[in-house]
């Protein structure tokens, strides 16, 4: 007697088990796509520009797993990464380090800033939204700084513990030593090694971009707490410093840029926009 199979329950089986097969593969595959068109986009930029294209992208504003916010930043693991990237391009190859970031940690930064300082040919730092903190000592070391007219940059005064290093100072200043408590006079005195430390590394930086003199106020200026520390500093106010910044960025580094989407797990968009047709070209509704 023969066993009866049923061939409803066998296609319905079956379409579980590949709808199963998609949701875990599909991710990972759309996920290598957008890595193999991202490497395609640097490459483009790399030969017309006749560099080597590195980026460190840090979407800050990401939605992690479960809703839980995910905050990118300067890490060991970026330093690692570009110091590999900086060793591995021919001493005669101009290097472009697109960056976009909140900052990060202050010795990654370093590390970042002094490998790319050191490299004997033309280094180019490109920022197409923004380079705060950490993301501004690198841009520092570079020859040349190409931004969005409405990029920025900012301050790099040293955080302790999420405070400021120079208002750590502030408040030792404003009070007798009696009425301070031990830690935070220990805070205060890590502060001004920190202030001192950073300030040394943006004069060193900077002083074969400009005099000595200016280097050493430039310095001051980005470390002694003047502004906050997400404080926009604008192309304008960039050259008032002295510093050799350029708007002309490539229209090719805008197209990289769309390559860094936000993860699927993301928040309604706030902003979206119908894109106009560029000149030359014709409107098509459909």
């Amino acid at each position: 007697m023969g066993t009866y199979s049923d061939p409803v329950a066998a296609l319905s089986g079956l379409f579980w088990m590949l709808l199963f097969l998609y949701l875990i593969f599909a991710p990972q595959l759309k996920h290598q796509q957008l890595l193999a068109a991202r490497r395609r986009a640097m490459r483009r930029i790399g030969m017309k520009r006749g560099t080597n294209v590195i980026t460190m992208i840090h979407r800050q504003e990401s939605i992690g797993f479960l809703g839980i916010p995910i905050y990118r930043f300067i890490d060991i693991d970026d330093s690692e990464k570009v110091l590999r990237a900086i060793r591995s391009t021919p001493k005669d190859k101009p290097i472009d380090l697109i960056i976009h970031t909140p900052g990060g940690l202050v010795l990654a930064a370093t590390q970042i800033a002094k490998a790319l300082h050191d490299h004997p040919a033309k280094t180019t730092v490109i920022v197409p939204h923004y380079a705060m903190s950490g993301g501004t000592l690198i841009a520092l070391a570079a020859d040349e700084i190409l931004i969005d007219p409405h990029a920025v940059l900012g301050p790099v005064d040293p955080q302790l513990m999420n405070y400021p290093a120079p208002s750590i100072l502030k408040v030792v200043e404003k009070k007798e030593p009696k009425d301070i408590d031990d830690k935070t006079l220990i805070m205060a005195d890590i502060a001004e090694k920190a202030i001192n430390q950073v300030r040394e590394t943006v004069f060193n930086l900077l002083k074969d971009k400009m005099d000595e003199e200016k280097a050493r106020e430039v310095a001051k200026i980005l470390t002694e707490g003047r502004w906050t520390h997400d404080y926009p500093l604008t192309v304008e106010e960039l050259r008032q410093l002295g510093l050799k910044v350029s708007i002309e960025v490539p229209e090719e580094v805008y197209e990289l840029m769309e390559l860094y989407p936000q993860p699927m797990m993301q928040r309604h968009p706030g902003v979206e926009f119908v894109p106009s047709p560029q000149k030359g070209e014709k409107a098509v509704f459909r």
